[in-house]
């Protein structure tokens, strides 16, 4: 252990990320900017292949960022994980999907543990980054690396670290986000404290990797439900005939006591639709029933079906019918400014309504292309040509590159799921909102 401590102070350790994706490359980046050498993981070839040339496809990293690296030798990626035998310490970030059914899909934590126990050695640190249930590292990638006769704390180190990737987020971000850390052992957290320490100014230690593990999901859950619960105000605003947005202004004048959440089209990005079910299912395994978690995803993803059906009444309203009426969606996004799409609402909706019959076509700035089960489908310019010959504009994600003036003077109808349009003066009689 003191071997690796002095390696990771003295910088000339080196540190192995696997999956270079929407958490692992910035993880890279960090270390290497920090000084130390670094190797990523990924069974993506072209992934490997781009990083290597020096282009970076995630938005939190630049493409001068990876390049810089690359040519100082720094940082360099591989599909072939016989590379971790130099490796001292190791972080996994690969993807934790739901199953069909909602039960955690293990599968890529399996397989890149599987990856490290073959060139596991004495000394070693291992690190879980991906989001997982309370129990894992120590149930099932604890038994997984001791079966090669090495033992945790003594012959090497495992530890759980949840990321806290916010993409997007341009004041909060890898360097100055604190790190939680829970290790197997004393020894473990202590080892694991000292490699974040290399990145970031705050390590907070928890007793186990059980609680690392339950922190995230905490943090996940709560936002979740609160979403859920304001989502759920949305939509008694819209019985009462009340401004949802108002309200929570209002609300939000109290300097104690309140925290404002905002309604919108429905949950996306990987962590916060699909965390808590990560922790509910863990439950029902405890005969214990998670009610707040059920039924904040329960509200959550029914409001892609709320959107579809405000804008058909508004159509309605106005005389038209859905079917056979062309709707165009501004953003595909989860979030604003950025191009990830995973578990986007604006594809439930888009699906949605195609499915009663619309003729739909999408805007974003971020995101070229969007597969489909029947296809793909490519963004459309944003001119007033288009704005104008749709029957509703949808904004579903509010990026900053969009002029809502524009967007407003120019639409037939609009519907704003996330309050976009608040500062638009003129045109209130074409603006509904959630």
């Amino acid at each position: 252990m003191a071997d690796l401590q002095k390696k990771l102070k003295d910088k000339t350790a080196v540190v192995g990320i696997i999956g270079l994706g929407y958490v692992g490359l910035p993880l890279a980046v960090e270390f290497a900017q920090n000084g130390l050498n670094v190797i990523g993981f990924d069974i993506d070839k072209q992934r490997v292949d781009l990083i290597n040339s020096g282009i970076s496809d995630i938005g939190d990293v630049t493409s001068e960022q990876v390049k810089i690296l690359i040519d100082s030798g720094m940082l360099k990626a591989t599909d072939d994980f016989a590379h971790l035998k130099k490796v001292d310490s190791v972080a996994i970030c690969v993807p934790t999907p739901l199953s069909k059914t909602k039960d955690p899909d293990v599968a890529y934590i399996l397989s890149a543990v599987g990856q490290v126990q073959k060139y596991l050695h004495k000394g070693m640190l291992v690190v879980l980054e991906s989001t997982t249930y309370p129990g894992t590292s120590e149930e099932l990638i604890l038994p997984q690396l001791e079966s090669t006769g090495l033992k945790v704390g003594r012959d090497f180190h495992l530890a759980f670290s949840p990321e806290r990737i916010d993409p997007g987020n341009a004041t909060f971000g890898t360097s100055n986000t604190a790190r939680v850390v829970g290790g197997v052992t004393s020894k473990c957290r202590a080892v694991a404290k000292d490699f974040y320490l290399c990145i970031v100014d705050d390590v907070y230690d928890v007793s186990s990797t059980r609680a690392a593990e339950m922190v995230k999901l905490l943090e996940n859950t709560f936002r979740s439900v609160n979403i859920g619960l304001v989502n759920e105000v949305a939509l008694m605003c819209d019985r009462l005939g009340l401004n949802v947005w108002e309200i929570i202004d209002a609300a939000s004048s109290k300097p104690f006591g309140f925290m404002p959440f905002y309604p919108g089209p429905g949950l996306g990005g990987h962590c916060i639709p699909i965390d808590p079910h990560y922790l509910s299912w863990k439950l029902k395994s405890l005969n214990y029933y998670a009610r707040f978690i059920e039924l904040a995803g329960d509200i959550n993803s029914r409001m892609p079906e709320y959107v579809v059906e405000r804008v058909t009444r508004l159509l309605n309203d106005n005389g038209k019918a859905l079917k056979g009426s062309k709707i165009l969606v501004l953003g595909v996004a989860y979030k604003k400014d950025i191009s990830d799409v995973r578990e986007s609402p604006a594809l439930d909706v888009i699906t949605l309504l195609q499915q009663r019959g619309a003729r739909v076509v999408y805007n974003d700035p971020y995101v070229p292309m969007v597969k489909f089960d029947k296809g793909d489908m490519k963004s459309v310019r944003l001119t007033a040509r288009q704005l104008s010959s749709a029957a509703c504009t949808v904004i579903v994600t509010n990026h900053s590159d969009y002029d809502y003036k524009m967007i407003v003077d120019n639409s037939n109808l609009v519907f704003d799921t996330r309050n976009a349009t608040k500062d638009i003066k003129t045109g209130q009689r074409k603006i509904a909102k959630l």
